[in-house]
């Protein structure tokens, strides 16, 4: 196979597959806006860094409430503005990068302008430095986002009405056990890491954050009790999963001493029994797939600019 015909492929390949990319982003599809509900087009993360600086001057401030509430507030919010403006970004230049060095690779596979090949080459290499740069920044920005973020926004300054998210769960959708005369947090962290009460978006594709078939019939027959679910309707309890955020057991009111001497071994979070979609593996699902086709793209891109040179170099070889 000729360099040619390898350069062809090259941009071939980038065109199919961002265009794949373009229907399952996790942004440009809108599944991770559907979840968050939140628009990363629009984070103002100019905000997040002030409020950092100001907690930073403020004395007598926690450190560990600046490291795990500022400080990640606002790595939270660049990755997620990164990332969204690198996927709309990488997609668009991929996209006319495939287009024309395809288009130019296929005439001179016809025999049309094979003087300009050299041009073509050089247009080749130009366009896969660029595409692999921008594409790689994208898989970064993707990658911290899946494995670092939680999904999930809180505002302390509301309190527990701020929350929003998917709340972490074990495989029976439990965010408590009982311990003693009150309940442990499955997923206590630090008593700052408010966002502890959040999975992260790696997390999503388990089956406690989808529809489980086993988890609701438990439901309908009472082997998990409804007294045992966490409704968010606050009471003297509050909000179960954000006091578990903050405390690595629930304090003792009335509500939890009600929920021992009804016999409840785990605190259940509201949707158990509920949740009939897969949306949250869906956006995982979009995630890996997303980020794995740009890998490949980022190949294909050093293919691009290497067929490229090489056109470059010895245009009669095409």
């Amino acid at each position: 196979m000729g360099k040619g015909t390898l350069f062809f492929c090259c941009a071939s390949c980038i065109l199919v597959l961002t265009i794949i990319n373009l229907s399952i982003g996790p942004i440009v599809s809108g599944a991770l806006k559907n979840i968050m509900n939140e628009d990363l087009g629009t984070l103002n993360c100019e905000k997040k860094k002030d409020e950092l600086d100001d907690a930073k001057d403020q004395p007598g401030v926690n450190d560990d409430l600046i490291k795990y509430y500022y400080e990640y507030s606002y790595n939270a919010c660049q990755r997620k503005k990164g990332m969204h403006d690198m996927e709309y970004t990488a997609f668009i230049f991929d996209i006319v990068i495939g287009l024309i060095c395809g288009l130019l690779g296929l005439l001179h596979i016809f025999e049309v302008k094979k003087d300009f090949v050299s041009n073509t080459g050089l247009i080749g290499i130009i366009c896969g430095v660029i595409g692999f740069v921008l594409t790689f920044v994208y898989v970064i920005f993707n990658g911290l986002v899946y494995t670092t973020v939680y999904a999930g926004t809180i505002d302390i300054s509301t309190g527990s009405a701020s929350i929003h998210g998917v709340l972490k769960r074990d495989e029976d959708y439990a965010i408590a056990e009982k311990d003693g005369d009150t309940f442990k947090c499955l997923y206590f962290d630090n008593q700052f890491n408010f966002f502890s009460a959040f999975a992260k978006f790696s997390d999503l594709g388990k089956k406690q954050y989808n529809y489980d078939k086993d988890i609701k019939d438990d439901v309908q027959n009472g082997k998990i009790p409804s007294v045992c679910i966490d409704t968010n309707t606050g009471g003297d309890g509050g909000d179960f999963a954000f006091e578990c955020a903050r405390k690595e057991k629930l304090s003792i009111t009335s509500h939890v001493t009600s929920l021992i001497s009804n016999g409840c071994q785990k605190i259940y979070i509201n949707s158990v029994g509920s949740n009939n979609g897969i949306e949250n593996k869906d956006l995982s699902d979009r995630f890996l797939t997303t980020l794995i086709l740009s890998l490949f793209v980022c190949l294909a891109s050093i293919g691009l600019a290497l067929f490229g040179f090489l056109l470059f170099k010895t245009p009669g070889d095409f």
